[in-house]
């Protein structure tokens, strides 16, 4: 679905800024499900800035590099998505990185596929994972990156069963350009540009 884009060579050095996270679940079932949109941006951002998030540390798998001359903790909870917050707080306190330098990806149900919606902090929406994130860094000052994975087909259709769903071969070819654009908007946030994120790419 990826494909790759320019090499990261640089070594990180003094503290990390920022903390990258990407919402899903982990194990193989739930690779391309609604739900993992997140995971699926920081996939596509790993090739991108040829880094491998593969370090297994704070309930996580993360990677600690350098994104356009910014030192990040690049973040995939492995905690299944309701208890997310439990290794972004471990994260966070540990490299004593504020809830304002915490950038979240995660899906929202409220937009289309191929939509994104950028936000400088706000409430969880009825996200578990945001949820999870607001109560353990008591906080919900942190940027996020909302990508779109659909309507429930029909109001009655069971929540769960809808985000844990694959996206369909049609939304997967609308989900990859967002999916770039995720990570191009990531890019603004770390050097401070969230307004030209924004009107970029909000949709």
């Amino acid at each position: 679905m990826f494909n790759r884009f320019r090499k990261n060579t640089s070594v990180p050095t003094g503290t990390p800024e920022f903390l990258v996270v990407g919402l899903g679940n982990p194990g193989n079932k739930y690779t391309l499900t609604r739900h993992n949109s997140g995971f699926l941006c920081l996939d596509m951002l790993s090739q991108k800035m040829n880094f491998r998030i593969d370090r297994l540390k704070f309930k996580s798998l993360i990677c600690d590099t350098n994104i356009n001359g910014h030192r990040c903790i690049v973040m995939k909870p492995q905690t299944f998505m309701n208890n997310s917050g439990e290794a972004v707080r471990e994260c966070a306190s540990f490299y004593k990185i504020s809830p304002e330098k915490v950038i979240v990806i995660y899906d929202d149900i409220s937009l289309d596929v191929g939509k994104l919606r950028i936000r400088r902090k706000g409430t969880d929406g009825g996200h578990n994972g945001i949820k999870s994130i607001i109560y353990h860094l008591n906080s919900d000052q942190f940027p996020r990156i909302k990508v779109g994975c659909g309507k429930k087909p029909h109001p009655d259709y069971d929540l769960a069963d809808w985000v844990l769903s694959e996206f369909k071969k049609d939304e997967q070819k609308a989900l990859e350009p967002a999916l770039q654009n995720a990570c191009k908007a990531i890019e603004l946030l770390l050097d401070n540009q969230i307004d030209k994120a924004m009107n970029q790419f909000n949709s």
